[in-house]
């Protein structure tokens, strides 16, 4: 194993300041990539392209990422599949007709409301916030950059609240995996304690209420009513052409096809989580029940259209395929975040980070910077979970041996994970953000960051005032 050094910090920086200065996704992570693997194996930039090559290979080994990464185009076939047997065109044409989402306001609650409710999975919230309210975003000129922000502030925050879902059952087994008696009880604890979360879910929907934008969020509304969708040179996350609501013209729009598949992938999920875990939720694998679910739903699309008469099975899988291949640079960019993500754990960059902060750490100031040290973590490597994996055995065990609740402890990783994860550009969430929005990547950082940072700083002053309660 190799010793933790500032220099394990270098490859996950590096991709940061590329992602930002570039605005190209590729090059930042391979850059960071190809510098881990030459730190690693202490080998000349040449040579270290090869064996970068093999680090992006070997993310295959683990089915684990495979399942993800073929999830991703699985989803993919899945958005093109209800859009074009007309799925998504008889959605909208019901809200029409029950006249509820008839302006701006009402389509940014939609969204809203949509990540909210669907709480089991972070990127299935993603997938069907965006699929469901982007045609209405455009519709009512709000900008594409404000669906990225509202969706992604209502998946992996509102995930992180509910302890029945893959989210739930990863952070409760890392808490019973430090000896703690009762991790239940503490992770239902810490849910009220958990400000970030509950900051970015409720100052995202102040920021529809109010009406008031800020920052470069402020610019790209007005672009946006300007009858600008992106700006020039912008490059969306997903091919145009799988974005296109426009259904075939032998079919007749129909809700049922969009709400029918997406009910059945959100009702799967837990079950493919009982079923993995033989009878325990909590024991469940998440990519696997993940990706049931979705081939489930891609299932039911099929099926309906099928009972329908709409399409032939030739038909439908022509669609499927090239809904899957819009959705191929999003599964690279994916792949990609797996490697450096793997480089940067075998260089112990949040290890790192943790074993600086942690001897410097007071008691009035434990918990904050507890939320700060896990919040660079996450930023860093662009990992919530890998986070959570980290930091939890580090954070628990110290309350438990200074006297301290574990909740409040608890509290400020998650919190601290979540803002990282959310304010950083090579995060798989705020990727698929990116790509269920069809904004740019970088436009989408851009445009979060000052509510991030306006949520992050109200977490941080919470946590102080929590920390001299202790």
């Amino acid at each position: 194993m190799i010793e933790p050094s500032w220099y394990s910090l270098l490859p996950p920086l590096l991709a940061i300041i590329l992602a930002i200065t570039t605005r190209q996704v590729f090059l930042s992570l391979g850059g960071g990539i190809w510098l881990g693997y030459c730190l690693v194996n202490q080998i000349n930039p040449i040579a270290g392209l090869a064996v970068s090559l093999d680090g992006v290979v070997g993310v295959f080994e683990d089915a684990g990422n495979t399942r993800v990464i073929i999830f991703t185009l699985v989803v993919g076939g899945l958005i093109a599949t209800m859009e074009k047997t007309g799925g998504v065109k008889g959605f909208i044409a019901w809200l029409d007709n029950v006249n509820w989402v008839n302006s701006a306001r009402r389509a940014q609650f939609m969204a809203w409301f949509t990540g909210i409710i669907i709480f089991v999975e972070s990127n299935i919230t993603l997938l069907v916030a965006g699929s469901v309210s982007r045609p209405l975003f455009d519709r009512y000129r709000v900008s594409r950059e404000k669906l990225a922000y509202l969706i992604d502030s209502t998946s992996a925050p509102i995930c992180i609240l509910i302890p029945f879902n893959a989210w739930g059952a990863f952070n409760i087994g890392l808490v019973s995996a430090t000896g703690s008696e009762n991790p239940l009880e503490i992770f239902l604890h810490s849910i009220p304690l958990n400000l970030y979360a509950i900051c970015a879910v409720v100052f995202s929907g102040l920021s529809i209420w109010i009406g008031r934008d800020i920052g470069p969020m402020a610019a790209a509304e007005r672009r946006t009513q300007d009858g600008m969708v992106l700006w020039p040179h912008s490059t969306p996350m997903v091919d145009q052409s799988l974005l296109s609501s426009e259904a075939d013209d032998n079919v007749v729009p129909r809700a049922s096809f969009m709400l029918a598949p997406i009910i059945a992938m959100v009702a799967s999920l837990p079950l493919g989580l009982f079923i993995t875990g033989n009878g325990d939720m909590a024991a469940g694998s998440g990519s696997t029940s993940v990706l049931w679910s979705v081939l489930i739903a891609v299932a039911v699309a099929w099926g309906l259209s099928l009972s329908h008469r709409a399409f032939s099975i030739e038909e439908l899988i022509q669609m499927f395929l090239k809904g899957a291949g819009g959705l191929m640079p999003v599964a690279t960019v994916l792949l990609l975040s797996i490697a450096l993500g793997d480089v940067a754990n075998q260089l112990e960059s949040g290890r790192y980070i943790a074993g600086v902060v942690q001897g410097a750490m007071s008691a009035t100031l434990l918990l904050p910077l507890i939320f700060l040290v896990s919040a660079a973590i996450a930023f860093s490597v662009g990992s919530s979970w890998g986070t959570f994996a980290l930091m939890i055995p580090v954070a628990l065990p110290a309350a438990v041996s200074l006297g301290y609740p574990e909740a409040p402890f608890l509290a400020a990783v998650l919190s601290g994970a979540i803002f990282g994860d959310h304010a950083s550009p090579i995060s798989d969430t705020t990727i698929v953000a990116s790509m269920a929005a069809s904004t740019d990547h970088i436009d989408h950082v851009r445009t979060q960051l000052p509510y991030a940072l306006l949520s992050g700083a109200v977490s941080l002053i919470g946590f102080v005032v929590m920390g001299a309660m202790l």
